[in-house]
């Protein structure tokens, strides 16, 4: 079953994009379009949390893979956000900036790849920024960083 949806909890807020299934590049065009249509929604001054929930997810070739890896962190660096990862790939070049003086302060990322999050929640893990296989262990603790 495909999942290629983002919605927005406010009074937790709480952002959570999911994109699962065998997707192509329209599925992948649909889902950061969802991202894109809830962050523009966001009142100005607004902090949130993300949770973003990749478990199931299979780009059914390399160009819709490609499409798909910089979706969030391109369309989180607008609003603040430096996903950690990135520092594996130091010559990578990206402006972080502040749409509307909207701010991401935490993200919890899941995926199945048990060995790929391992890495990632061992060397690019931080206070308010987690990685997970289990989408429910992410939702608990994107939940209970605090919004201050």
């Amino acid at each position: 079953m495909k999942k290629k949806n983002t919605i927005y909890l406010k009074e937790q807020q709480l952002i959570i994009t999911e994109l699962s299934g065998d997707l192509d590049m329209e599925d992948v065009e649909q889902w950061s379009q969802s991202l894109k249509d809830v962050l523009s929604s966001l009142e100005p001054n607004t902090r949130f949390k993300i949770l973003v929930d990749l478990h199931g997810f299979k780009a059914q070739n390399f160009e819709v893979h490609k499409k798909f890896r910089v979706v969030v962190p391109l369309t989180l660096a607008a609003y603040g956000w430096y996903i950690g990862y990135l520092r594996m790939f130091p010559e990578t070049e990206i402006c972080i900036s502040s749409t509307n003086n909207i701010h991401c302060i935490a993200a919890a990322h899941v995926h199945q790849d048990e060995t790929k999050i391992r890495n990632y929640a061992e060397n690019y893990s931080m206070i308010n920024e987690g990685y997970f296989t289990d989408p429910v262990a992410a939702r608990e603790w994107i939940e209970a960083i605090p919004l201050v």
